[in-house]
């Protein structure tokens, strides 16, 4: 039996551009720069993991939006296996985002 290994940190790139083009509905910019994404693990086999937060535990899109990264992860050509892991610990808060997303939202 062969198993095939792909190179984990342009899998992980792809994942990442992938997670750029999913958006809280009710902000207008993406959950990675809004910093809702805390990690993106890549395993050889192509089986992805990804650690992310919602802005509130209240948050509208909580049943959707892990459902619409894994569907995005699992796109990716590579992966084989998509695991989203919804976290509260470290809470998000607006620190988190980067600099064009808080230049976006009027935080600068």
């Amino acid at each position: 039996m062969e198993t095939t290994s792909v190179n984990t940190n342009d899998l992980e790139v792809q994942i990442i551009e992938a997670l750029r083009t999913c958006y809280d509905p009710e902000i207008p910019v993406n959950i990675y720069e809004l910093g809702l994404i805390y990690e993106v693990k890549v395993e050889p086999s192509g089986s992805a993991l990804v650690r992310m937060t919602l802005t509130s535990p209240h948050c509208p899109a909580a049943a959707e939006l892990p459902a619409e990264v894994e569907s995005r992860v699992l796109d990716v050509p590579g992966v084989t296996d998509a695991q989203v892991e919804v976290v509260w610990d470290p809470p998000w808060e607006p620190s988190k985002m980067s600099e064009a997303a808080k230049l976006q939202l009027g935080f600068l």
